[in-house]
């Protein structure tokens, strides 16, 4: 018997879904190993500056840069390798950034984190606690005086970002002016190393965002699959008018705040639990399970990837480091602003 329109129609999202998926699995799995390579290469020194990675949230992560489109704004932080690369951050930027290459996006001028393509959406990272939600609402309210609708600004944040004044004045504006952002929080259970029990009293933080009249959805940041649909949908709520949404992800911090933390504190219970499993493994298992990957695939689709990032690194690293005799330094962005121009 012929398939219904209805079938057909579900037959084809089960595929998209599918093809989403391992396109996320692979960007995460390139976030993973291209991380690691950060670390060895800061232990050995190569690295100036701190290492923040994203192991254990890349399911979250990425599920943002994948639900966004051309035109959107995305503000990611220290732990969001994988939401950049879905959302288009060419593998070069990354590591340019972190080896101080001249040709690099920052030109070895700033802080590893604080890379970005504003241009062309991609922000750079002013500060991890609460500061680029409201440089994200203020994109949104240009695109609004412009008369240009449909775009949507999503940030991240970790559950201690929630306890500054910039998350509950950037929340608040955004709830009133009826803002089409998404904002992830991601609930690692440690604030740096401050446990959740110190920082908040709330039942949960969802009640934070609450109190601002704005709608909030739980997930498990370890699941995949889970983290597509709700950030997509969230994200679909936000585009058609919907107002401001938050994402509210559990998962555990599989590494320290950064590669200079041994992450002695961290409760071993936790890293026993459910929200403690690593969402790497756990997506391999899903693509498995469900038949949209094999074995031979996997190892693969991880030998690419490494080879990827080998290549990457060997080649930046043959790259030149700033001279400063030579260098202008001077705003990127806005030469004509540097002390002495003349071009008021």
């Amino acid at each position: 018997m012929a398939q219904t329109l209805v079938e057909t129609a579900a037959v084809d999202e089960v595929s998209i879904f599918r093809e989403a998926c391992v396109k996320a699995y692979r960007l995460m799995l390139l976030a993973r190993i291209l991380d690691d390579k950060f670390a060895s290469l800061y232990r050995m020194g190569k690295i100036q500056g701190g290492v923040f990675l994203g192991r254990g949230q890349e399911a979250l992560s990425v599920s943002i840069g994948l639900a966004l489109r051309k035109g959107d704004i995305f503000a990611p932080l220290i732990r969001d390798t994988a939401g950049r690369l879905a959302f288009g951050e060419p593998l070069l930027d990354s590591v340019r950034t972190y080896l101080g290459s001249a040709l690099g996006p920052m030109r070895a001028r700033d802080g590893n984190v604080h890379r970005g393509r504003p241009k062309e959406g991609l922000f750079a990272m002013i500060s991890h606690l609460g500061a680029m939600i409201s440089v994200v609402n203020g994109a949104l309210l240009a695109h609004r005086l412009k008369g240009e609708r449909g775009r949507v600004g999503a940030t991240s944040i970790g559950d201690g970002g929630t306890s500054t004044g910039a998350f509950h004045e950037g929340l608040n504006q955004a709830a009133v002016e009826k803002l089409p952002l998404v904002i992830v929080v991601t609930n690692n259970f440690y604030a740096y190393s401050t446990p959740n029990e110190r920082q908040f009293a709330c039942r949960s933080l969802a009640d934070k965002a609450a109190g601002y009249g704005i709608e909030v959805q739980s997930v498990d940041g370890t699941d995949l699959a889970e983290c597509m649909r709700l950030v997509s949908a969230s994200v679909t709520k936000a585009r058609e008018g919907a107002g401001p949404q938050m994402i509210l992800a559990t998962l555990l911090r599989l590494c320290g705040h950064g590669e200079h933390d041994d992450a002695h504190y961290i409760d071993p219970k936790l890293k026993r639990s459910a929200f403690g499993r690593d969402c790497l493994p756990a997506a391999e298992e899903q693509l498995l399970e469900r038949g949209w990957a094999d074995p031979q695939s996997l190892r693969a689709w991880r030998a690419e990837a490494g080879q990827n990032v080998e290549s990457t690194v060997a080649k930046v690293q043959r790259e030149p480091a700033p001279d400063p005799y030579k260098e202008d330094w001077c705003a990127l962005a806005s030469k004509h602003l540097s002390e002495g121009g003349n071009s008021f």
